[in-house]
């Protein structure tokens, strides 16, 4: 079964304090500035994105495509909760991989730009339907403008926690801009190889700075904290997709989180891998994986002394 640890827990989202201080307002300020250089993901493209020259890797200006917001049901127990994950799907990213089955969104920036105003009217109303947190998923290359929009949100009233879901290839300057502001990190661990993610994602160093990302998001936020309903407040989640012929090198990625992270870490490992977009010209990920594929996924956590597992899986 999950472990669903339940602790009272006073909760106030951690970017009130700096928005208290100010330093949230300045915070987003120096996001921007970023851009001109830009730095905001592991790319470090270096490109001026506020003089509408697009990232590189991202493919992105200096203002967030924005594909669809609403509430979302299927997200992990603790944030989806009765009532819903708010999530906001940002349109492009940093990372190209070959079996993204959100293609259309990703890889060709399905949506349409908006401004600081417009997204954090989007929050807002997120938070009015009952949503349990704010889930932004693929944020790296938005970081600024989300930070914008947050600024004007938490002024309006918004206090729902931050849920930053990303596929774990960020800058430490990016986590710097966050530190205090998230609440709870869910990156992607997708290899335990840097050529693996070179074919099969599009980036040279994707294990090394997947690694530096991931300890310094356990450093600002600790091991996920659950309220006494089940819902979480605070901490680290980690997604691992489990991929066919063991492309992923599971195990070290296993060896990892339990030896430099925490054998506390609330871990996901999905099982819904399915061939789309490129994967058909990329065997062995042109067919889903086996149920003895998933089976032994589970017996490394296990053999790493990772317990804290997300159960929904099919292939059980």
């Amino acid at each position: 079964m999950t472990d669903l640890k339940k602790e009272p827990y006073d909760f106030q989202p951690a970017y009130i304090a700096l928005l208290e201080s100010g330093e949230l307002e300045k915070r987003a300020e120096q996001a921007f500035k970023h851009l001109e250089n830009c730095d905001l993901c592991a790319r470090c493209c270096r490109v001026n994105r506020r003089k509408t020259i697009r990232g590189t890797g991202c493919h992105t200006g200096e203002r967030a495509v924005v594909h669809s917001f609403n509430p979302h049901h299927g997200e992990e127990a603790p944030l989806r909760g009765w009532s819903g994950s708010g999530t906001i799907f940002f349109g492009w990213c940093n990372l190209h991989c070959v079996y993204c089955h959100n293609g259309e969104i990703s890889q060709k920036g399905l949506g349409h730009e908006v401004e600081p105003k417009e997204l954090a009217e989007m929050m807002c109303e997120l938070q009015d339907q009952g949503c349990h947190n704010l889930n932004f998923v693929s944020p790296s290359h938005v970081v600024a403008p989300t930070l914008a929009a947050l600024f004007i949100a938490a002024g309006q009233g918004l206090r729902l926690p931050l849920v930053f879901n990303a596929g774990g290839y960020g800058s430490m300057e990016t986590l710097a801009l966050l530190d205090g502001v998230v609440d709870i990190y869910m990156p992607d661990m997708k290899y335990g190889d840097s050529q693996r993610a070179r074919r099969y994602s599009h980036v040279s160093d994707y294990w090394e700075k997947n690694k530096a990302a991931i300890r310094d998001m356990h450093r600002q936020v600790g091991d996920l904290v659950i309220d006494e309903q089940g819902l979480a407040r605070r901490g680290l989640l980690v997604r691992h997709l489990v991929l066919p012929g063991g492309l992923v090198d599971t195990d070290k990625v296993m060896k990892f989180i339990s030896e430099d992270i925490s054998k506390n870490t609330y871990l996901n490992l999905m099982d819904q891998y399915h061939p789309c977009y490129q994967a058909f010209k990329n065997p062995p990920l042109d067919r889903p994986i086996t149920r003895e594929e998933y089976k032994e996924t589970l017996k490394l956590a296990e053999k790493h002394g990772l317990r804290r597992l997300d159960r929904r899986y099919r292939l059980d």
